[in-house]
């Protein structure tokens, strides 16, 4: 037997059960894997509240690394030892779970599972975000909402390394500490950063605008971009967005709203090696820092929701199973 976290209804963190399940066998193309972390995100809030629609029972998680332990029928590119790492497939808050042989990466020696657990996610966001949305470098300011969450931080740096001038909100001194040490030029209060962007740019405004938080920074966030600015709404922590009139966004500046996911940047998996191989060197060569903003029991999963969804935290929340 093995321990997960299941939810049998939709609703708040008090629906999150330890349940014992039988160790589930690899089916053909599929992986079993002794988890030793899996991410906390807000898309498990999603998936936990029905914002997302999932069936029920289910298990919670889409990001996890860990030791493979069990091969199914077909794998040749990985085998049992190896140690892999994951950011979009179901069931990763668990002590052993299933993982398609196609989802996973192998993990580079040197690079610790817990840190390639907080990476898959957040990680390889961030990284498309920066490489596969629009072109950016040398001159552009950009705005970076929730410095300091575990995207802002890894965002951030992956910006500045390409040469952009990153301004960030946080809400409290000491998460403005933290995004300032993650490379961010300026760190602004959530109240008035339209009017302190505009500040900043000698009235122009941004080239983009990357935003996970959502409802209640849509409206002021459309106003601090620049004539063809671009919003990157890449999550809704607060809320989903209101209703958007196209013709605002011609008003505006001629305006380009976009809403990715990471699942349409790694489906191929080409691509998918691709970023992962790129945040994992970034990390190797000392060039993207990790923040562990907090750890916890797999038992404990449901506080750790609490703390996301409280805003509370800092940097990359994982279970340790």
């Amino acid at each position: 037997m093995t321990r997960a976290i299941v939810i049998r209804a939709h609703g708040g963190p008090d629906e999150m059960r330890l349940e014992e399940i039988a160790v589930p066998d690899p089916g053909p193309g599929e992986l079993l894997v002794e988890v030793a972390a899996a991410g906390v995100n807000y898309i498990d809030t999603y998936h936990r509240s029905g914002t997302y629609s999932t069936p029920l029972p289910f298990t919670l998680g889409q990001e996890a690394a860990g030791r493979v332990i069990g091969v199914g029928e077909g794998v040749t590119e990985l085998a049992e030892g190896d140690t892999v790492a994951w950011g979009h497939s179901d069931g990763s808050y668990a002590e052993h779970a299933i993982v398609s042989a196609q989802q996973a990466v192998p993990v580079p020696a040197g690079i610790d599972p817990t840190i390639a657990a907080a990476l898959m996610l957040q990680g390889m966001t961030s990284h498309y975000l920066v490489h596969s949305i629009l072109p950016l470098g040398e001159g552009d300011t950009v705005l970076v909402h929730a410095g300091a969450g575990g995207v802002g931080l890894l965002l951030t740096q992956l910006l500045v390394r390409e040469g952009v001038r990153v301004l960030t909100t946080a809400g409290t001194p000491e998460k403005a500490a933290l995004s300032r040490g993650a490379g961010a030029a300026e760190v602004l209060d959530y109240d008035g950063f339209g009017r302190a962007v505009r500040d900043l740019t000698d009235g122009r405004g941004v080239r983009a605008v990357f935003d996970g938080v959502g409802a209640t920074t849509f409206s002021e966030g459309l106003d601090a971009l620049q004539p063809r600015g671009t919003f990157v709404l890449f999550g809704a922590a607060s809320g989903p967005v209101p209703p958007v009139d196209p013709r605002d966004l011609n008003t505006k500046g001629s305006l380009v709203l976009t809403r990715p996911s990471l699942a349409h940047f790694i489906a191929d998996r080409a691509e998918l090696e691709w970023r992962a191989a790129d945040v994992f060197a970034a990390v190797a060569d000392g060039d993207l820092d990790v923040r562990i903003g907090g750890t916890y029991p797999l038992a404990e999963a449901a506080t750790a929701h609490v703390d996301l969804e409280g805003r509370a935290t800092t940097g990359k929340l994982l279970l340790l199973p």
